[in-house]
């Protein structure tokens, strides 16, 4: 076992207390145990208000990164809004200017009714769906049915 001096000790407290390193990391940079840190600077009359202090400080940054979180999240969704808004105008002007629309632009605005079929590369009309006779009930040869999206 290692002779714990004096010095060790003023180093601990001082690494501890006034530059606020964690106990793990005083053991690594002295070369003892966490826990025998740990009795170190518990037996010290500043501990408990340095955990204290080290609370508030853990709070504060909690408050930090969670006040950051939000504002991302905002950002996000404020960017989805704004994409969601472009891309009703387009439908808007496209819908005012036509006055029929494709099998596959219906699938496209419609898309929640329709099933792919792998067999053949189709949209067929979901069973039990409704719809008046000029309602395409199979929208034939999409290839890629990724490039129209379900939206719910």
């Amino acid at each position: 076992m290692e002779v714990i001096t004096i010095d060790k000790i003023t180093e601990i407290t001082r690494l501890f207390y006034d530059e606020h390193l964690r106990p793990t990391d005083i053991a690594k940079q002295i070369g003892v145990g966490k826990s025998y840190i740990t009795k170190i600077i518990q037996k010290d009359e500043r501990y408990i208000e340095e955990k204290e202090y080290r609370a508030n400080q853990s709070k504060e940054r909690h408050r930090v990164c969670k006040r950051i979180y939000i504002n991302k999240k905002r950002q996000a969704d404020k960017q989805e809004y704004q994409a969601m808004i472009i891309q009703i105008n387009k439908d808007n002007e496209y819908l005012s200017t036509k006055k029929e629309i494709s099998d596959i632009d219906f699938a496209k605005w419609n898309r929640g009714i329709y099933d792919y079929d792998k067999k053949n590369s189709d949209l067929v009309l979901k069973s039990g769906i409704v719809t008046g006779y000029n309602v395409c009930k199979r929208v034939k040869n999409v290839v890629n049915p990724s490039c129209i999206k379900v939206t719910v």
